[in-house]
Parts: structure tokens; sequence; C-alpha cells
């Protein structure tokens, strides 16, 4: 089985292609341009490079959220275009989830962290053995210092990952592990593995069913929420 992902929804821009676990390719991009100008490129040069077209890729797979807003829907946007009229199948997976898989091999708990701005970050709880990741929580949006007291919990080593790695290395008080850099940004490789396994357990849908998956509202529904909230106080 060929399988394409994509990961877009941090700042990081990353595209992959798979045959069943085997990494054929992967191209990664931290270089501040907007993965409009990135994602849809790397695709199409990837599979030049492999000498594979759309046609040869029997699974598409994409991380829906949570995430940036706008990467997140160019990530979906990408996907749809490219599995449109193919009736191939389709997988979104958690973005923290696919984060909390690049440390497949560690045993410990897993933390994936993004960057929810507001000294908050988008989080979930995940322990491994090493060989299995059993998840302990459900994505969310949550306080440092509320996640802090939740890690306080556990004797287990913990691992950070995602890009909200940094802030909380330095907000959290409870001892971390060193995460691999390679392995702390979001990649397009974890997304594929782990959308195998929600294919495997025949939860892949189609490229009509794939939407993001938003944690809280945008900066621009919170204003217009907070101000509707203001003009109701003072009728």
């Amino acid at each position: 089985m060929k399988i394409l992902a994509v990961d877009s929804s941090a700042a990081v821009a990353s595209v992959a292609i798979l045959s069943d676990n085997t990494v054929l390719g992967e191209y990664f991009l931290d270089n501040g341009n907007t993965h409009s100008e990135t994602i849809l490129p790397m695709t199409e040069s990837l599979l030049s490079r492999l000498s594979m077209t759309v046609d040869d890729i029997d699974l598409f797979a994409v991380s829906i959220g949570p995430g940036s807003f706008t990467g997140l829907r160019i990530g979906v946007a990408t996907i749809k275009g490219l599995s449109f009229g193919k009736n191939k199948p389709c997988v979104g997976i958690s973005t923290l989830e696919a984060l909390a898989y690049n440390l497949e091999g560690f045993s410990g708990i897993l933390c994936p962290v993004m960057d929810a701005r507001r000294n908050q970050v988008f989080t979930a709880l995940f322990r491994s053995d090493g060989k299995k990741i059993e998840r302990l929580s459900p994505d969310c949006a949550m306080d440092l210092s509320e996640l802090n007291e939740k890690l306080s919990a556990f004797s287990e080593p913990i691992y950070l990952s995602g890009d909200g790695y940094a802030l909380a290395k330095e907000a959290l008080t409870v001892k971390t592990e060193k995460t691999p850099e390679r392995l702390i940004p979001q990649s397009a490789v974890s997304v594929a593995r782990q959308a195998i396994r929600e294919w495997n357990a025949g939860h892949a849908t189609n490229e009509a069913s794939l939407a993001p998956v938003y944690l809280r509202l945008s900066k621009a529904e919170r204003e217009r929420a907070e101000k509707e909230t203001r003009k109701d106080q003072n009728t």
C-alpha cells in the first residue's frame, strides 16, 4: 500500500510517501513560507522524484487538527484536491496523536504540546510501553499550569513533542526527558503511519468527509462573540 500524507498544522510543512511502513520519501520545510506556497509543490516534487503519480497512491492522509486555522485548511484542501475523483480512501488524523507517534519506541508518558497562545497549549496525554501507545485523555486546550499539575501525578518518564516544546519546557516544573530534535516537530511520516492503523481498523473515509477539527474559536470569531456579548449587556 502506498500512502501519501501531509501535515501543515503548524510552522513546519511536511509531506511523506510510504509503502506500508517503509518511508519512500519525505519533504520537511521550516523556512517561514506560507503553506499555500509550499505544500502542493512539495507534494508534486516528491511524487516526481519517486517516479510516481497521484494514481499510484492507495491511501491519502492529513493532520486535521488542532493547529493553525489556515494551515489546517490548506492541508485538508490539498488532500481533497489530490484525491478527488480517485475513489481512494482518506484518513484524517489528530495532530496530537501523530505527535505522540513521533515518540513511538519510548516508554513513559507522551505529551504532545502545540502553542495555542495566551499561555495555553493544545495537548493530550498518552502512555507508551515502547511498543504500544494508549491514549489517556482527549485533545484539548489547556493552561500550562493545569498541564503541569496533571503531569505531576505521573512517576514515569515524561516526553514532550510538538511546536510548543520549548514553551512547555520553560514553563513546566515537572521533570521531562530530552526529546531528540528530529522527533519534536509535526511529521507527515507519523501521520501516514497512524493512518495505516486507522485504515486497518476500518476508520477510513472519503475526500468529501475530510474536515479540519478546531478545539476553539478563531480570533475573529472570539472577538465577534465578545462584541455581541458586550452589546447584549448594554441593551
